[in-house]
């Protein structure tokens, strides 16, 4: 298959780290490749690296061994700064945790990034990402005040601001209750469809393995199916 229809290749890669035991394998030997608009949710027990291949797929952190391409361009040997780069206004993330700035607006936390990247339109792209995710009437609203789906969504708006090429989500839903869970699985998954994103999901939730096109099974580091 050409490389060119697909926006994330991974090929042998392995992730070793140190402790005080000795080397932990935390990733063996995996290979898969995901195209364009995909949706990819990666699954397996707690331990099993599930996090860690998400942030080698995205670049924030560099293999032991093996290569990644994301966005045709090879991650594993180029530094922080480089792979930063490469990711700007292309790539997407959502987190569990939020990761909001507490004491600033929805409308700044949206802005911010698109600020950070020299947008000269981060007020009409937070705007209209903040109306997308339906929470217009709570764009001046402290993020610290609103409730966790509330929250969750300005992490989405944040992320789609930018209309990224990727979005990579660690447990999107893993702090919120079933209905709002089911709410932002459509939210990401509507956006998906509406502008081509593709979508690398980390999660526990039925929902989401079940909407996913393709799930990635990690047993011990080791990829058992996909």
């Amino acid at each position: 298959m050409a490389e060119e229809n697909f926006c994330i290749i991974l090929d042998q890669v392995g992730k070793t780290v140190e402790t005080p035991e000795g080397k932990l394998d935390i990733l063996i030997n995996i290979s898969f490749q995901v195209r364009f608009q995909e949706a990819v949710v990666i699954k397996g027990a707690s331990g099993s690296g599930k996090t860690t291949l998400l942030g080698l797929m995205a670049g924030l952190d560099q293999p032991s061994s093996g290569d990644i391409s994301l966005l045709g361009k090879g991650m594993a040997t180029r530094n922080e700064e480089q792979r930063s780069a490469i990711r700007a206004g292309k790539v997407g993330f959502v987190f569990q945790s939020f990761h909001l700035l507490q004491g600033a607006t929805a409308l700044q936390n949206v802005m911010l990034p698109l600020e950070l990247s020299g947008s000269d339109q981060a007020f009409e792209l937070a705007q209209t990402s903040l109306e997308k995710v339906g929470l217009a009437p709570k764009t001046h609203t402290p993020v610290e005040h609103l409730s966790g789906g509330e929250q969750q969504r300005v992490a989405i708006a944040r992320a789609y601001a930018p209309r990224p090429s990727i979005l990579f989500a660690d447990e999107p839903t893993g702090n919120l209750d079933a209905v709002t869970g089911h709410q932002i699985a459509d939210l990401m998954f509507d956006l998906r469809d509406e502008l081509g994103t593709t979508l690398v999901l980390v999660t526990h939730e039925n929902e989401l393995l079940e909407r996913g096109d393709r799930q990635i099974l990690l047993e011990s580091g080791r990829l058992i199916s996909q």
